[in-house]
């Protein structure tokens, strides 16, 4: 039942996306995805997640610590912001950062002043995608942080470790695989992500318009080919990247194994 469940819900959709692309000839798909136009989606794309999840890798680890090892005031209310995105649409938290970071909304019209446009740039598209994917490497990182042994960091400090290298040596390696689960997650949300995107980055075709959105572009214009071929890149690079993520996870746990 497992099996099949998966299969309709998963294998399904996605070998019927294979399939559709696989259609094309090889020089009509090559035609399509490498496009100046699908080459300018991918750059924007990729480097805006890479953008975002690089943040999200230093301020999730942050506030994932923060909620494990810290009580404070309001602490139940942070913990439950935490999740905000899982239960929002995307559409809704798209119109509320446009709103947020456009030129005269209440952070955009402060960051104006500076010189920093937010909205309608792919500064805007690094927000939304960080907005939206910020939950996976929380919700991954805490859970291993509240269950480590404090006698770990104890031994560390009577054989006189200073706090860096405890961090470094002790913690960070136990923490390395679900870190990296939650990059991999994040980073694949943030290349999927759709309708948190389009309302703040104005989809300039070269500037700021995501291969989401390009894949539906071609399927308003019932180009259900084309878009079918672009969003097969999209897949292949989450797939080649959830590979490498699950390779480096082995390695480092059969690292906190030794250890």
């Amino acid at each position: 039942i497992t099996l099949f469940y998966a299969a309709v819900i998963i294998a399904l959709p996605i070998g019927a996306l294979i399939f559709k692309a696989a259609s094309l000839g090889p020089e009509d798909y090559w035609r399509i995805v490498s496009s100046g136009r699908a080459l300018a989606s991918y750059r924007v794309t990729i480097l805006s997640a890479a953008a975002a999840t690089a943040f999200n890798l230093v301020f999730g680890l942050a506030l994932a610590w923060v909620l494990a090892r810290y009580s404070f005031p309001g602490k139940r209310l942070v913990d439950a912001v935490v999740d905000l995105p899982f239960a929002l649409p995307t559409a809704v938290a798209g119109i509320a950062l446009t709103t947020l970071f456009a030129a005269n909304g209440w952070f955009g019209s402060i960051l104006a002043e500076a010189g920093i446009r937010v909205a309608y740039t792919p500064l805007g598209i690094m927000i939304a995608m960080f907005f939206t994917s910020l939950p996976f490497v929380v919700r991954t990182v805490q859970p291993v942080l509240e269950d480590l042994d404090p006698a770990l960091e104890e031994a560390a400090q009577s054989l006189g470790g200073s706090d860096a290298s405890i961090f470094l040596r002790v913690i960070l390696p136990l923490l390395a695989p679900a870190l990296l689960a939650g990059v991999s997650l994040s980073f694949a949300r943030s290349l999927g992500e759709f309708g948190a995107i389009i309302f703040i980055a104005g989809n300039q075709p070269f500037q700021t318009e995501i291969t989401a959105l390009l894949a539906f572009i071609r399927l308003e214009e019932y180009d259900y080919q084309a878009a079918a071929a672009i969003a097969s890149v999209l897949l292949f690079t989450a797939f080649v990247m959830l590979a490498v993520t699950n390779i480096l996870q082995a390695r480092a746990l059969r690292y906190t194994a030794r250890g």
